[in-house]
Formats: C-alpha cells, sequence, structure tokens
C-alpha cells in the first residue's frame, strides 16, 4: 500500500480444488479468519449466497463510524467481524456484532495508528498495536485478546520497532515481521518467542504460511521462505523492488507482487525457483493477489487482472480506477474489490464484467471480506460497511 511504503521513511495452503458451487464441509468453515483466510489465497469457497446472478441487488445493511480510517482487512467470525482504525487521535480495535453493526467491546491500542489486520483463532483475537513510553518513545507490541470480551490476555513486545504488517495465526504460533528487521514466532497461548530471524531490511509484508513453511516479504525486495517450526530459512528470491506486499500461496506455489515494477511472480513453493512471472500495464501493484479455481485475481494502478495461476497467460482485465491499494477477495464466482475512485465493486470472476458497484464517497483502502452473503469493507472516513441482500 502507498501509506505503507511511506511510513518506511519514517520509522498452507494446502486445500482441495472445488467448484464454486461447492457446499460448505462444516458450519462455521465460512469464518473469514485473518488478512489471507487461513487457505492463505483470500478466496472463501464455502460461500454460497451471493453469485453472479444476484450480486447486482447488494444493498446497505448498516455502517459503523469508528472515528478514523479503516484501512485494513475485517475479520468475521462466528457471528462478530473484528477491525482496527488508522488513526493517531486514539485507535481502537472494534468488534461489532456482523448482524447488525451494534458494537461488542472495543480495546484501545495506545496512540500509535493501529496498521495491521486482526487475526482470530479459538476464541482469541490477535494484532499489531503501539503506543509510546513514558519517554515518549514508541512502545510497539503484538497483542492477544479475548474474542468474546476484549480482556487482555498477552502482549509481545517490538520495542520501538513497528509492528506495520497484519499476522498469521498456524500451528499454535502467531508470525509477524516488524521495522526491527526481524520475522518473529511466538506461542498462541502465551506470547512466549518460540523463534525470530534477522533479515535484511524491515518487513512490512503479512506472512502466509501453508505446509510447514512460513512465506514473507522483506523491504529488501525479497521473498524469504522459512521453516515454521524452527526458523531457519530455506530460500530467498530477489522480486527486483521493494518487497511489502504479502504472498499469497497454494498448491505448492507462492505468488507475489512486487509494487514498483508492477510485476507478478509466481514461485515454486518449495525451491523458490521462478515458475511464471506477468508484468502489468501500470507502475504500481501494492496488493496481495487472491487465487481461485487456477485463477490469479491482482489489483494495480490501472487494471483489475485476472491470470492463468499455470501459465501466467492474461484472461481478462477491467479499469475501475487504481485498485493498487485494495486486495481483491474472490467468492462464489464474484471478485470484490475497492477503488480510489472511493467506491467499492463486484466483478465476473470469469469475464470481468462489472456487477455491482457502490460509491462510498472516500478512498478505499480497506480490503474486503465476504462471509455468509454479507461483504464487510471500510473506507478512509472512518467507516465499516456492510453489504448484503434484502
Amino acid at each position: 500500500m502507498k501509506r505503507i511504503a511511506i511510513l518506511v521513511l519514517i520509522f498452507c495452503a494446502c486445500f482441495v480444488s472445488v467448484a464454486w458451487t461447492q457446499q460448505p464441509a462444516a458450519k462455521g468453515s465460512a469464518n473469514w479468519t485473518e488478512f489471507h483466510r487461513t487457505n492463505m489465497v483470500r478466496w472463501n469457497p464455502y460461500e454460497t449466497v451471493i453469485n453472479v446472478n444476484n450480486v447486482g441487488s447488494l444493498q446497505l445493511k448498516w455502517s459503523y463510524n469508528a472515528g478514523g480510517p479503516v484501512n485494513d482487512s475485517p475479520a468475521v467470525v462466528n457471528g462478530a467481524v473484528y477491525f482496527g482504525t488508522d488513526t493517531v487521535s486514539d485507535p481502537h480495535l472494534y468488534a461489532l456484532n456482523a448482524s447488525t453493526g451494534a458494537k461488542l467491546w472495543s480495546y484501545p491500542t495506545g496512540i500509535l495508528p493501529l496498521w495491521s489486520s486482526p487475526a482470530v483463532n479459538n476464541g482469541v483475537v490477535y494484532c499489531g498495536g503501539g503506543d509510546p513510553d513514558i519517554r515518549g518513545v514508541p512502545h510497539n507490541y503484538v497483542f492477544a485478546l479475548n474474542a468474546s470480551n476484549g480482556a487482555k490476555k498477552w502482549s509481545y513486545s517490538t520495542g520501538i520497532y513497528a509492528v506495520i504488517p497484519s499476522v498469521a495465526v498456524a500451528n499454535g504460533m502467531v508470525y509477524f515481521g516488524s521495522q526491527a528487521k526481524k520475522v518473529y514466532a511466538v506461542s498462541a497461548s502465551t506470547g512466549h518467542l518460540v523463534w525470530t530471524h534477522k533479515v535484511g531490511y524491515y518487513v512490512q509484508s503479512s506472512p502466509a504460511v501453508a505446509s510447514g513453511v512460513v512465506y514473507i516479504g522483506v523491504l529488501t525486495g525479497a521473498l524469504d521462505a522459512f521453516n515454521a517450526t524452527t526458523g531457519a530459512l530455506l530460500w530467498s528470491y530477489g522480486t527486483g523492488g521493494l518487497g511489502y506486499n504479502s504472498p499469497a500461496v497454494v498448491d505448492g506455489v507462492v505468488y507475489i507482487a512486487s509494487p514498483v515494477n508492477g510485476v507478478l511472480y509466481a514461485l515454486n513453493a518449495g525451491t523458490g525457483s521462478l515458475l511464471w512471472s506477468y508484468t502489468t500495464g501500470g507502475h504500481f501493484v501494492e496488493t496481495t493477489p487472491a487465487v481461485a479455481n487456477g485463477v490469479v485475481y491482482l489489483g494495480g494502478d490501472d487494471n483489475v487482472y485476472a491470470l492463468d495461476a499455470s501459465t501466467g497467460g492474461l484472461l481478462w482485465s477491467t479499469y475501475i480506477g487504481s485498485v493498487e491499494n485494495v486486495s481483491p477477495a474472490v467468492a462464489n464466482g464474484v471478485v470484490y474489490t475497492g477503488s480510489d475512485d472511493g467506491s467499492v465493486y463486484a466483478l465476473d470472476a470469469t469475464t470481468g464484467v462489472v456487477l455491482w458497484s457502490y460509491d462510498m464517497g472516500a478512498q478505499v483502502l480497506s480490503s474486503p471480506a465476504l462471509v455468509d452473503g454479507v461483504l464487510y469493507i471500510g473506507d478512509s472516513n472512518g467507516y465499516l460497511y456492510a453489504f448484503g441482500l434484502n
């Protein structure tokens, strides 16, 4: 995202491929638990309510004024939606009733902007935050809260180094990076450090975890792969540009976009070798791709792109304004994304045709989440929106 790039200056998915019509394997599987979802590709294969035929009838269900920009992706779990505010004026992490938008609880995260998206696992909300100490020096941390009432369970300090990216939760661990030029793994139950690994520069990429490997971008332009249990570096691939984008991982392939040269890379997840690359028509791609049914969806400063996941061949591209800051979400044959033009869009995943849009009246930097027939997304005016069918 542009705002993250500017901040630098101042400071497994092993799942079975399914068709669009597959029914949920178990109740609750549709939860959008973290930025990537647990399948690490921003695709909800369990959505059956909204489809290409009825998405044009989406209406505003409710909106909630959080008092500060809502610029990251919400998590939606078991009837509650969790999100934070990106503001230096009293930022909070919020929990709302997903059906009504009523506030359940909020947790003050200090006076530093809440940059990372929350992750929810086993009744606990994990997120990064920060607050100056008594000397006014920034003090940053990852914290864990009770998902039901917001009570603090633990926090892990990264000192003066900001935790900008979203965390990932897997294997009983919380994985994240910081501007300390480190990648961390802490116990999800206690917050105790399990391992940390020094990298070449700041880490502003959200990790993806699949098949016992943690994949994360480093601001040197590298995508690094670590053993999820030990933290040992397995391989590193240089993308030739600033590495603050987050990867997606599926079927033994890692997809990551380089933000400054507009190139999407597909790498062998086991070795880091290049499988293919695609150069977009724009200059900036500051988003995480979504992958569904053999197609990679990516937003740039010129178009939304759909590429063949095996070959990188272009399937379609659609212009809806600059979408370089918003990572798309895919569910039931529909691609959802926001635009710098202040609108949220729904596109046909097969053709790229715009099926629906809604003018939110403010820049959209929040990445959408789609759960049980409801689309959740925030805007820079401080609102979280929920859209659904009548």
